[in-house]
């Protein structure tokens, strides 16, 4: 039992202390790839950088300590990184303090889910996501975090759009615009660091040698290269008259947003039905100037960031910012474009930020965060809710299916149940400490694989190592430039592209490889509302699972040149005249109870001459009361049509409800036979007295008469 509770003891069983320095510098090795992905990743999700630290020093320790997999790193991953930004974009403004206490507060509902479904040993409810459906997700979804890293690499702002194609057709028209050179060669200098040390030495960290690299350039070149000035410091009376109508649309929208706030709160005590309308409708009202607020200020903001200046130094050493012209050779300029740092928040007049040079991470607070229990929203965990539960399935179904990859090359038992545990409790003990959702990562898990880790302590080394550089190393991050962090989001899901599980799966079923392009799709058309994406490929996976289920498999059989009964129309096999050998596959249920009748009643009047039915059972299953009721009017209608009717291969599940229903009296014990051999051998003769039929294809291989003549 205390095994069960604490997995982890079982590894110290041989532990020694050859072991212990193996895992130590596993562990090391992957914090070296941890630390500057998990502040790519946090960036991803729509939060600061340092937050990817936080979510990295308490779910990769408990993940390994209380999960099966010895080998799983567990952390912040693009797919999850990806579906927070997703869920959250509806509930608050990216990186605003709203939005990071709800991708804290999801963190906790992500890990509730995945505990509740371990403890519950309901592993299996994974499966839901089916294979076709995760690999048109995920093949999407590379796609699309690939593409939202492109304004960082061409240093470029601008406002999402409703949906992700549009903001990348936003991005193009802004780049065309205005590329700031210097943060495009960062990225494809960090391209070239990370492809190259992959190639060419591939034990080496190849991302920490980009992010050193780039930083220590960025740092020596002054790549971030901001001041704040006053407004009048900008000599354009065009700019200063947009900026005023983007303030007062900012302005305008706070108090009418209390507004609506507040009668909303009425709006939950009313019971009069007519003073319900009049506040519904003020809460309307207020929604629509809102809106309408929203997007004069989008408007605005997209010009503010439009413009493009100079700058000059006065006489007095003062400065002042000229808007860029064909004649700006005139002006003494400092030979840099700068443009008017802008978010959602009203531009103050004396405290304008202009930028001159490229983003950087900035500054990270030092020290550990704080920890506590999050802040519980009833209506936030509503609206959550159905996010939850899929980044719990997405999130596990990727920690599993890499530690089962691991597994089979280590020998390593797994236990779902139990990872799902570890995920759980990860996710649970991470939101205390700030952090968002974490998963399991393959390209972690393959480097602490390919170090030799032999336990789950290499991932709580790499755990101290984040500790270690929150305490210490945060300020040498301050220089990180936002397009290096952009190109490790966009190398690392290269990987996640895989054109050839479409053909996989429609090898294996058209219908399969129809799901998945399908899912591939609509995740693409609705991003960044991924989940409707998802919907759409579990909705049509369970359909065609319905559409088999209420219509399964009924043939006819006859003789193979293997001597086993087979399929008469897809082996091109003749029928017999007198004996239908009849097969049905899958459960046998209220949904195709029916269908079975049907099927047989076809075969009845299609074969004049028939004159015995024998059902090979052997592919049921399982058996409900309707599938009960419909072998009972299949038997009574056979038999008054003066055919008779017999069961081969009934297994024990549908034995034991034939019983108890007395079904076994009504077929009578001698038309149930073990074997569909036994079955023929003892109709056969009975069925071919007096016939005219040359060669039986039940007891000789006879084929149709196209098929001889190929």
């Amino acid at each position: 039992m205390i095994k069960k509770i604490f997995p982890f003891l079982e590894w110290f069983k041989t532990y020694n202390l050859d072991s212990f320095k193996i895992d130590a510098v596993s562990g090391l090795t992957v914090a070296l790839v941890l630390i500057p992905q998990s502040m790519a990743y946090a960036q991803l999700a729509g939060l600061p950088a340092y937050y990817g630290l936080y979510a990295s020093f308490l779910p990769p320790m408990i993940a390994s300590l209380f999960g099966s997999s010895r080998q799983l790193a567990t952390g912040p991953v693009a797919v999850v990184s990806l579906m927070t930004a997703a869920s959250l974009a509806p509930l608050a403004s990216a990186g605003s303090e709203g939005y990071i206490a709800y991708a804290i507060l999801l963190a906790l509902m992500v890990g509730l889910f995945q505990l509740s479904l371990g403890v519950l040993r309901l592993g299996l409810v994974v499966n839901f996501l089916s294979h076709p459906v995760v690999n048109g997700f995920t093949n999407a979804a590379a796609i699309i975090i690939a593409s939202s890293q492109l304004s960082k690499m061409f240093g470029v702002d601008i406002d999402e759009a409703p949906h992700h194609y549009e903001t990348i057709m936003r991005v193009c028209s802004a780049a065309l615009h205005y590329t700031h050179l210097p943060t495009f060669f960062m990225g494809v200098l960090a391209f070239s660091i990370m492809y190259g040390f992959k190639r060419l030495a591939p034990k080496i960290p190849n991302v920490l040698v980009a992010v050193v690299v780039t930083t220590v350039i960025s740092w020596s070149i002054g790549f971030e290269h901001d001041t704040k000035i006053d407004l009048s410091a900008i000599k354009s009376e065009e700019v200063h008259g947009v900026i005023e109508k983007f303030n007062d649309a900012v302005k305008a929208i706070k108090p009418l947003s209390d507004q609506r706030t507040e009668a909303g709160k009425t709006l939950d005590n009313l019971h009069d039905p007519i003073e319900k309308i009049n506040v519904q409708h003020e809460i309307n009202v207020c929604t629509l100037k809102i809106e309408l607020l929203q997007h004069d200020a989008e408007i605005n903001r997209a010009k503010i960031r439009k413009f493009l200046f100079n700058r000059v130094t006065e006489a007095g050493g003062s400065m002042s910012f000229h808007i860029k012209t064909k004649t700006d050779s005139e002006l003494k300029t400092d030979g840099r474009t700068w443009r008017i740092k802008i978010k959602n928040d009203p531009l103050k007049s004396d405290n304008i930020k202009m930028s001159g040079g490229g983003s950087v991470v900035g500054s990270i607070p030092k020290g550990l965060p704080a920890l506590g229990i999050p802040k519980i929203n009833l209506k936030v965990l509503g609206q959550l809710f159905p996010y939850a539960v899929i980044i719990s399935l997405l999130g596990f179904m990727e920690a599993i299916s890499i530690a089962k990859a691991m597994a089979a090359k280590t020998g390593q038992r797994l236990d779902p149940n139990q990872e799902l545990i570890g995920q759980g409790l990860a996710n649970i003990l991470g939101s205390f400490g700030k952090g968002y959702p974490t998963s399991g990562s393959f390209s972690r898990s393959a480097v602490n694989l390919q170090a030799g880790a032999v336990t789950g302590l290499s991932s709580v080394f790499s755990s101290f190592a984040v500790v270690i550089a929150l305490l210490f190393f945060t300020p040498l991050l301050y220089h990180l430039p936002q397009a290096v962090l952009a190109a490790v989001i966009m190398m690392a899901v290269v990987g996640l592209i895989n054109v050839g599980g479409f053909i996989h799966a429609w090898r294996a079923q058209w219908y399969d490889g129809a799901i998945s392009i399908i899912s591939f799709i609509f995740t693409l058309g609705f991003a960044p509302h991924l989940d409707k994406g998802i919907m759409v490929g579990v909705l049509l996976s369970l359909g065609v699972f319905l559409y088999k289920s209420m219509r399964p498999t009924v043939s006819s059989l006859s003789r193979h040149e293997d001597e086993d009964f087979r399929d008469s129309m897809i082996h091109e096999l003749m029928e017999c005249e007198y004996v239908d050998l009849i097969r049905f596959e899958g459960t046998l249920f209220f949904a195709n109870a029916s269908y079975l009748e049907d099927k047989i009643n076809e075969r009845i009047v299609a074969k004049k001459n028939l004159k015995h039915i024998v059902i090979a059972a052997n592919g049921i299953n399982d058996i409900d009361a309707s599938g009960e009721e419909a072998l009972s009017l299949v038997v009574d209608r056979v038999r008054s049509a003066g055919i008779d009717i017999s069961f081969s291969g009934i297994n024990e599940t549908v034995m034991s409800v034939l019983r108890r229903t007395h079904m076994l009296e009504k077929i009578g014990a001698r038309h149930i036979f073990p074997t569909m051999e036994k079955a023929i051998c003892s109709v056969h003769e009975i069925a071919h007295k007096d016939g005219a039929e040359p060669l039986c294809p039940l007891t000789t291989v006879c084929r149709i008469a196209k098929y001889d003549m190929k």
